[in-house]
Parts: C-alpha cells; sequence; structure tokens
C-alpha cells in the first residue's frame, strides 16, 4: 500500500534471513526422519518471529494511528507497481525459507511444500489485515495477490520440478530523487534504501542449463529479467509543490531490463560455511553489463548495471 508497509516487509525478510537464512544451506539431501530438535527449534525461532512481527505492528507501528471499522485502500496505481514486486519478493523468499527449515528439521517434502512453502503469505496476512484497521491504511487485494504470487511462484517449481530454475532477486542503486522529497523518499541512506522506489529493481533470474539439460552451459550461468521504475516523487503522481517547495517536471516511466546473472549456490564451492553464505546472498542479482528499455531514452545498455 504505501512506502513504509513495504519497509516492515523487507525487515521481516531481512530478519528472517538473519536469523533461520544462514542456519542451512539448500541440500540435496535431508533427513528421513523428524529430527525433534531441529524441528523444536524451527517451531520455536518462527512462532517467535510471528509473535514479536505481530506485537510490533500493534504497539509500535500503529500506536499513533486511529482505530476505525475495518476498510478497504486501492493502491493497484502506486508507485508503478514496485511496491507490489517488493510484496512478491519478500512472500517469495520467506516461502523458501520456511521450506528449507522445515526439510532441515527431516519434515517430508511435502508437508514442508505445504507448511514452509506458505510461510511468506502467512507472514505478510498480518499486515494487510491490521492496515484495514487503521486510519492513513486500508487492506490491499492487490497486496494480497502479490503475496500470494511470491509463494505460489516457490511452491509451483518446487512441486513440480523439485528445485527453482526462476528465482526472484533485488538489486538497488541511490537515485537522484530523494534529493527532491526526503520526508518521502528517506533523509539517510539507510531510509532511501527502503523507501525509495526509484532505486530498486527486481528481479526474474532463469537458469540456462535447468532450462536446456543437454547443453555444455556451465551449471551457475543464468539470464535475468528486470523491472524498476523512475521519475518517482510520490504514489500516485508527483506534485507540483510540496511542502512550499516547487518540485520538478519529471516523467514518471517503467524500465525494463535484460541481464545476465550468476546462480551463486551452483558455484563448485566445497566450503560448508562458504556455501551458507552464497545461499544468503542469491536473493541479490549481481552487478552485470544488462540491456535497458524505457520510454524516454529507448534501448541502453549499460557496461555494468547495479
Amino acid at each position: 500500500m504505501c512506502t513504509r508497509k513495504t519497509v516492515f516487509s523487507y525487515l521481516l525478510l531481512l530478519t528472517a534471513l538473519l536469523s533461520v537464512g544462514t542456519a542451512f544451506a539448500q541440500s540435496p539431501t535431508y533427513p528421513d526422519t523428524i529430527h525433534s530438535g531441529r524441528l523444536r527449534t524451527v517451531i520455536l525461532a518462527e512462532s517467535a518471529f510471528y509473535a514479536t512481527g505481530l506485537s510490533y505492528l500493534q504497539f509500535v507501528w500503529y500506536r499513533n494511528h486511529e482505530s476505525v471499522p475495518f476498510h478497504w485502500y486501492n493502491d493497484n496505481a502506486g508507485w508503478l507497481q514496485l511496491d507490489k514486486a517488493g510484496h512478491m519478493y519478500a512472500a517469495y523468499f520467506e516461502s523458501e525459507i520456511g521450506y528449507h527449515a522445515l526439510r532441515w528439521a527431516g519434515v517430508s517434502h511435502k508437508k514442508s511444500l505445504w507448511y514452509g512453502g506458505t510461510l511468506g503469505l502467512v507472514l505478510q496476512t498480518p499486515i494487510e489485515i491490521f492496515d484495514g484497521l487503521y486510519e492513513g491504511y486500508g487492506f490491499s487485494w492487490g497486496d494480497m495477490i502479490a503475496n500470494a504470487a511470491g509463494s505460489a511462484l516457490f511452491i509451483t517449481q518446487q512441486a513440480f520440478l523439485n528445485q527453482q530454475t526462476v528465482r526472484m532477486k533485488f538489486s538497488y542503486t541511490p537515485s537522484v530523487y530523494a534529493q527532491y522529497r526526503p520526508w518521502v523518499l528517506g533523509e539517510t541512506h539507510g531510509e532511501r534504501f527502503f523507501q525509495d522506489y526509484n532505486g530498486h529493481t527486481y528481479w526474474l533470474s532463469a537458469n540456462l542449463k535447468s532450462l536446456f539439460r543437454s547443453s555444455n552451459l556451465p551449471p551457475w550461468l543464468n539470464v535475468a529479467w528486470g523491472y524498476s521504475g523512475n521519475g518517482m516523487l510520490s504514489e500516485f503522481r508527483n506534485p507540483a509543490v510540496s511542502r512550499g517547495i516547487q518540485m520538478p517536471d519529471l516523467i514518471r516511466h517503467r524500465q525494463f531490463f535484460l541481464s545476465v546473472d550468476i546462480d551463486l549456490t551452483k558455484l563448485p564451492v566445497s566450503n560448508p560455511y562458504l556455501k551458507k553464505v552464497l545461499w544468503a546472498l542469491n536473493y541479490i542479482k549481481i552487478p552485470a553489463p544488462t540491456l535497458e528499455y524505457n520510454q524516454l531514452d529507448g534501448l541502453r545498455l549499460h557496461p555494468l548495471y547495479f
């Protein structure tokens, strides 16, 4: 719905990565039977994480907002749908973490798929419900669809392919637009990372060896399709004046990218600790030569796009 809410989605993802994402790496083999100690750890960690998130929403996030009857909010046209891509991205990787955490504990593939693979949707849904109960927010079906799409992207591939042939990734480059409305797009570099959608790019990264099994392509080589937007100073339309300051006349426009990428989990690495680090870093699109198309400049070649 709004930038602040998507900030919380990213914080959920970041916390999940730090707490359980590096505790295990995606592995071709998992225990055949339930490992009670590991399962207890997973359940306690996810329960604590979930309860902490709900408490934060209740007592901190909405503390200064009036409680109102449940209501809806249509933000589907906001931020050129970059916030929807953000919801999908967060849900996708929360679902992946949930699945592999249960597999690490010895839970069967099928049960891990449905109990862990839906984690992204489960974690994101309370945010929408809370939004519907507070002034200044509202329940967004667009956000819910994006959350469900993220979990579905993971579940579908894991169910039918037993792997993630197409992964969601993220990259960020500071934009020039935050200087015009820092109270909206962020005053510090940390705030701008979360709040300035102009700097966000979301990717679908496909592993070529998985698509062309008989080829001699290296197993780590991917091709990635990216989406971003530029010229956005507010959610729906750019203001002419904000806080008494004249705003520049900017054209809001979409950007589409084609680039090469690397699946870091398929690099020939034997060190188990390095494997875990690469597994966590695989959520990020590496800088690489990239072809861009947008309505203002047409085709552009970036020798290295971050």
